[in-house]
């Protein structure tokens, strides 16, 4: 076998310890892993009302009194404008939310969350406060509040 062929065993620079030390070690595993599976829950619990977590939080992030610039919203949920443009055409297509060009800058894009985005917030929110509840309940040695400061501190 050549000297690349991983499934020999013995070819690979690094003891396998120092795999098991990064599997339990890593921050940004274990958080990868912990995103995953608090988005896979709320997207189960969601889905009765048609959305992901990620378009409620996009829908959310609109709840405002001025329709926000589509920079500011891309920021707040930290994705790229090609990513939040991807996400904001379904949600178009059915009427939730508006895309305008700006009054004062028409380059930049304005965000207005519709009356049937905002109905179907409403709809989602106890939904949504049921498993925030349930997730943080299942934090039994952690204080949730110190660990949502921790995030924000990491972002």
């Amino acid at each position: 076998m050549s000297k690349g062929n991983e499934s020999s065993g013995d070819s690979s620079p690094l003891p396998f310890s120092v795999t098991l030390h990064v599997r339990d070690t890593c921050m940004c595993l274990h958080l990868q892993r912990a995103a995953r599976a608090v988005a896979r829950r709320f997207d189960e619990a969601l889905r009765p009302v048609g959305l992901t977590n990620g378009q409620f939080s996009l829908l959310m992030s609109l709840n405002r009194p001025e329709p926000p610039l589509m920079r500011d919203v891309a920021s707040l949920l930290a994705m790229d404008r090609t990513t939040l443009t991807a996400m904001l055409k379904p949600l178009a297509r059915r009427g939730l939310l508006e895309v305008t060009a700006d009054e004062k800058d028409k380059r930049g894009r304005r965000l207005t969350l519709l009356a049937d985005g905002r109905a179907l917030v409403a709809r989602a929110m106890p939904i949504w406060t049921a498993t925030e509840a349930a997730v943080e309940a299942g934090l039994s040695h952690a204080d949730p509040e110190r660990l949502r400061d921790d995030l924000r501190t990491l972002s």
